[in-house]
């Protein structure tokens, strides 16, 4: 009886608090690494598109002026 009581008091809250599903941490890296993988996509957005997109602006910019 006593080794039961032991286990439910001492060990089991020790086992879940040790290896439970605790994610406390893991938001702000999931955080981290989505702000750092959104910049370098416009940074290479931008690469790419940039002179493409300032020669359709230079056109269509002409365009309108006559």
């Amino acid at each position: 009886m006593d080794l039961i009581r032991y286990w439910q008091e001492q060990c089991a809250p020790y086992l879940r608090a040790k290896f439970g599903n605790s994610e406390r941490g893991a938001s702000l890296v999931e955080y981290a690494l989505l702000v750092a993988l959104i910049a370098v996509i416009c940074i290479v957005a931008i690469a790419f598109l940039g002179k493409s997109a300032s020669t359709k602006f230079s056109t269509v910019g002409s365009s309108v002026a006559g």
